[in-house]
């Protein structure tokens, strides 16, 4: 359940604002006596699966006046309880568990912004990867999993992607990149201070690039976006995607600075590959939970967007799989 809070200034679209808040059926509504005479503010209290159909029409309404807020509280319990109709519950099932599409840009944004502290999270979490993987300790590893901010730049490139926003999908761009270089810098300092061990299970596995690790990847990304979607935390969520991304990530580093550059190579692989999955598999699930902008022009782009982002990841991952098929045949015959 949401509150939301309407702020502006009197005039002829306060009623026309007031029209569009009892269109939506809300469960109640209040208009709050101001103290300033040119301003006006009124307090709507929703019904699930109207939140996000009243917005929008209030920014349409009120996209070339000044001076307005539209604020949205979450409301976690109400006594006595709200007695509704099951038909209708059955029609907004689906949209009852859907956060609000600003509450989602506004949350990814955060995640995928670029400064000091995911910077020195990510450069952590990589020292912690690096001996975890060299020591061959599932714990180190998995500590580094639960530190690694890598979640937010990919959902917020998807993000960006689904709703045509420019600015974001460079912003999650940037922030990923310089993560992803600060964690092969760390990881490559570490190994000239250690010296790698090559029998550890942990740093080997990290240079197989398999199916499962790419299905591990999709699943994650869905995950994760489907829980954004909802509202939900997903702080559990981005411990499954910085197993696809940290690991090996700090396993290209240490295989670097140890001159073994077949090895490298492909632990660069299986990021690359991981990466293309989470965008692609949330970028799969943002579509299909209609995230998608408010205007009409703005949905074109993000289609457009959408559409491109979707083919190119696809079709690495096609790729993937012929290379990953061609490989482990490879393997299979010289074994025989």
């Amino acid at each position: 359940m949401r509150r939301l809070d309407l702020h502006m200034r009197d005039g002829a679209l306060f009623e026309t604002a007031l029209k569009a808040i009892r269109a939506a059926d809300p469960i109640d509504y209040i208009v709050v006596p101001m103290e300033q005479k040119d301003r006006r503010y009124i307090s709507v209290f929703l019904r699930d699966g109207t939140r996000q159909t009243l917005v929008d029409n209030l920014q349409s309404c009120l996209e070339n006046e000044k001076d307005w807020r539209i604020s949205i509280v979450s409301i976690e319990a109400t006594v006595p309880s709200i007695a509704e109709d099951e038909e209708l519950l059955s029609r907004r099932a689906s949209q009852r568990k859907m956060a609000l599409r600003e509450e989602i840009y506004q949350d990814v944004a955060a995640d995928a912004k670029l400064d000091r502290d995911f910077i020195i999270f990510v450069i952590l979490s990589t020292i912690v990867a690096a001996i975890g993987l060299h020591s061959n300790s599932v714990a180190g590893v998995i500590g580094a999993m639960v530190i690694a901010p890598l979640l937010g730049p990919i959902l917020g490139f998807s993000l960006g992607a689904a709703l045509g926003d420019r600015d974001l999908i460079y912003g999650a761009l940037k922030t990923l990149g310089v993560g992803v270089l600060a964690a092969l810098a760390c990881s490559v300092l570490i190994s000239f201070m250690i010296n790698v061990d090559f029998t550890s299970r942990e740093l080997i596995s990290r240079a197989e690039v398999r199916l499962d690790g790419m299905a591990l990847a999709i699943a994650a990304g869905a995950a994760a976006a489907l829980s954004l979607t909802r509202g939900a935390n997903s702080t559990l969520v981005g411990v499954m995607v910085a197993a696809a991304l940290l690991p090996p990530g700090a396993a290209v580093g240490l295989f670097l600075g140890s001159g073994e550059w077949a090895l490298a190579s492909r632990a660069a692989l299986l990021l690359s590959l991981n990466v293309a999955s989470l965008v692609l598999s949330a970028l799969v699930v943002f579509r299909l939970r209609d995230i998608r902008p408010r205007r009409w022009l703005e949905k074109k782009d993000a289609d457009r967007a959408v559409a491109i982002n979707i083919v190119l990841s696809a079709l690495l991952l096609v790729i993937a799989i012929v290379l990953i098929s061609v490989l482990d045949l490879g393997a299979t015959v010289s074994l025989g």
